[in-house]
């Protein structure tokens, strides 16, 4: 199965962090095949190379999936090489609720012209 939409995200630097890395909390508002918001942390490295950076981060979101309502988490990683970039932004296994239990998924991220589009594949299995 397949949900595509949209997102806002509004990104909070954490204040007083010893580590040496950008860590900030997010919160998005999803549209589309996904309908609800959900909340994270991330944590982030640049280096002094442009375009050489990596993140990794965790969300919870509350709502519904093709009509389908619960919660389920994601998990992501990125990383830029001076520019080549990729993505990985996966369901945490056994994570989702209520409808959504058993979901798991893969979901790939575009930004464009400063808006955050999203297609995300997945699928239920409700064996166990």
């Amino acid at each position: 199965m397949i949900a595509t939409g949209e997102f806002s995200i509004e990104l909070t630097p954490a204040e007083d962090d010893a580590v040496e890395a950008g860590r900030m909390s997010f919160t998005k508002l999803f549209s589309g095949g996904i309908a609800g918001t959900s909340e994270g942390q991330m944590l982030s490295k640049r280096t002094a190379t442009v375009g050489s950076a990596a993140y990794v981060a965790i969300e919870t979101f509350v709502g519904a999936i093709d009509g389908r309502q619960g919660e389920v988490s994601f998990h992501h990683t990125g990383v830029m090489d001076k520019g080549a970039d990729s993505l990985s932004v996966l369901v945490v296994p056994d994570s989702g609720t209520a409808d959504l239990a058993g979901i798991s998924g893969s979901m790939m991220i575009k930004i464009e012209s400063g808006v955050h589009r999203y297609h995300f594949e997945y699928e239920f299995n409700h064996q166990k």
